[in-house]
Order: structure tokens, then sequence, then C-alpha cells
């Protein structure tokens, strides 16, 4: 008992010390605040660019339907030139996740819409340009229940677009690294006559608009 009574105030000396010493108190500080700082970090730069890329999918779906609006008839030339624009409207992204595609609408008499023609794109690694696709949008399919119930006039044509992007964050600290799908439509009426024609006849003499 003689040595711990000794002992004691030497023991209670340390342990004052070692309470009252503030040595490595900030590295323990940056240490615990750390892992929140890299989240907060990570998850500003990967939102903020997820929603730059959505907005540009809105831009791409507008764009694609307003350059078709103002053409009495399309090539397979033309197309590809709308959807190429792609490529410029994603910088600084990459353009290669975007999957597009073009449609012209008919609503008959009974407000029932339906495809007259249909395009799609796809955009490689690298490419400059797009190259065109089968839709999945086939000519005759309804597809009343995708417009939107203001835009269904009788005996009207609409240019439809859509538009996905697979948005995959650099990091992926706190997105998963295999993204999220973001998409939009966009709806325009045909500026220039009733219709767009697809494909530009030959003649270069435009059709009567197809209602059937």
């Amino acid at each position: 008992m003689s040595e711990f009574t000794k002992m004691l105030p030497a023991f209670l000396r340390a342990l004052i010390t070692f309470k009252s010493d503030r040595r490595g108190l900030a590295a323990v500080e940056f240490a615990m605040i750390l892992p929140v700082m890299l989240v907060l970090f990570f998850g500003t730069v990967e939102f903020s660019s997820g929603i730059a890329v959505d907005r540009k999918v809105t831009l791409m779906a507008r764009t694609l339907s307003d350059l078709a609006s103002q053409s009495q008839s399309v090539a397979d030339s033309d197309l590809t030139s709308f959807f190429s624009a792609s490529i410029g409207i994603m910088m600084p992204y990459d353009a290669t996740p975007t999957k597009a595609q073009l449609s012209e609408v008919f609503v008959d008499a009974t407000k029932v819409a339906k495809v007259k023609w249909s395009k799609a794109a796809t955009i490689a690694s690298g490419s400059t340009t797009a190259t065109l696709t089968t839709s999945t949008r086939a000519s005759g399919q309804d597809v009343t229940s995708v417009i939107p119930s203001a835009l269904l006039i009788p005996n009207t044509f609409l240019i439809f677009s859509e538009v996905s992007y697979t948005y995959k964050p650099a990091v992926g600290y706190v997105m998963g690294k295999t993204g999220i799908n973001l998409s939009d439509v966009a709806y325009t009426r045909p500026r220039q006559s009733q219709c767009v024609i697809y494909p530009t006849p030959a003649s270069g003499t435009i059709t009567p608009c197809p209602t059937t």
C-alpha cells in the first residue's frame, strides 16, 4: 500500500498534464472532420455536373425538334446533321452516352396520335458526327399516351424528340459509378408546312402530308 501511496501523486500529476496537453488536437479534429468534408466536396462536384448535363439533355431535345420543324422535308443527311448538333451541345461532356430519336406524329380526328416516321442516332466515341440507327418508334405506332393532352389537336402534326443520357460521375464518391439515366422530350409544330416529309422525294416535289 505504501508503494501505491508513493506513486499516486505522480500518477495524478501525469493525468493532469495529459488532460491539459493540447498538442495534436488540430490533427485529431481534422481526421474526424475529413470524411464529412470529402463527402460534401465530391457530392457538390458530382451533383453540380449532373445538373449541368441534365440541362444539356433538355436543350438537346428542344434543338432536335426545333431544327426538324423548320423544314418542309428531311433526308438522312439532314437528320444526321441535326443529331450531330448533340456533340456541340454536350461539350465539354462526352456525347457518347447520348441516345436520341426524332419522330413525326399525326393526330387524327379522334385524337389518336400515331407515328408517321421516326429515326434514331448514336454517337461513337471520338466521332464528330452521329450515326443514324433504327428508332424504337415504329411507323404507325400509337403514341397517344406519351403526348400531352393539350397537344392532341385533331388533324395536326407534331415533331417529337426524345433524348436520354447516362451520366456517370468521374469520381463516383457519392453517386454510384454506374451513374443515372437523364432524359427529356420536346414537341414542336412544323413551321414551313403542315408536316415534315421524310424522306425528301427524289424528284424534289413535296408530296401531300400523309394522314393515313
